[in-house]
This record gives C-alpha cells, sequence and structure tokens, in this order.
C-alpha cells in the first residue's frame, strides 16, 4: 500500500491533484490506514497513472472520465476510444493554428517596431489599435 506522498512520487501528480481527482470522481476515495491515512494500492497507482498521461496530452476531465468508464468494460468499442482521441486532436489542430497566426501576427507587429521612444513604438501602437492587426486573432 502507498501513502498519498508515495502515490504522488511514483506517479508525478502533486497531492492537491490526486485529492482533486478524487473530488472529482476520477479516483476512488482512498482506504484508510487506523490513523486515518490515505492508502492506495497498484490499481489506484495505474489509474493515476493513466489519468496523469491523459491530461499531460492535454485531454479534459471529462474525456478522461469517458476513457475510463471504456476502460472499465473490456468489451466496449475500441471505436469510442478512437473518436474521443480524434475529437483531441482536432482541438490541438486548431489550437497550432490560432498559435501560427499568433506568431505571424507578433513577428509582423515586432518586425515594425522601429521607433526609439515609446511614443513611435510599433508594438504599443498596434496593440492600443487592433484595426492595425493583419488578421483577427
Amino acid at each position: 500500500m502507498l501513502t498519498i506522498g508515495d502515490l504522488s512520487r511514483v506517479t508525478g501528480v502533486k497531492i492537491p491533484t490526486i485529492r482533486y481527482y478524487e473530488q472529482m470522481g476520477l479516483m476512488a476515495e482512498a482506504e484508510r490506514s487506523e490513523g486515518n491515512q490515505r492508502r492506495y494500492g497498484t490499481h489506484d497507482r495505474d489509474r493515476l497513472s493513466f489519468i496523469k498521461h491523459a491530461r499531460d496530452l492535454g485531454f479534459t476531465i471529462e474525456a478522461i472520465r469517458e476513457l475510463l468508464a471504456l476502460n472499465a468494460h473490456p468489451e466496449s468499442l475500441c471505436a469510442n476510444a478512437h473518436h474521443i482521441a480524434n475529437r483531441q486532436l482536432q482541438q490541438v489542430r486548431d489550437k497550432i493554428q490560432k498559435l501560427r497566426l499568433l506568431e505571424r501576427e507578433l513577428d509582423r507587429i515586432s518586425a515594425g517596431c522601429e521607433g526609439d521612444q515609446i511614443k513611435d513604438c510599433y508594438v504599443i501602437e498596434s496593440l492600443a489599435n487592433h484595426r492595425l492587426c493583419c488578421s483577427d486573432h
């Protein structure tokens, strides 16, 4: 059995986050020792590692809840998990596209700044006037 501190060290998940996952219902409430210390088994460690990996990949709490529900039913269709992963992939691609727009706009604004004083600074002027931007970001 692992204490919450041991579980934190083994998985790399901070103690408050473990407690949060318990409150959210992603992790079952831990068993308690006679001294009221939380105790976790290998199943809890594996589940927390699953959750952490999913969070590292950007999955939302709700998507993780869906994936855990699928995992609890091995007879479930893999297509359901595939759909959730594809939905996450599309969200990542959308974010990348937005970040590329931001990168281009920031590059353009930075390149346009040749003033010596703030009163002539294109960066400040651009931030004050959104119409100077080349794209809707």
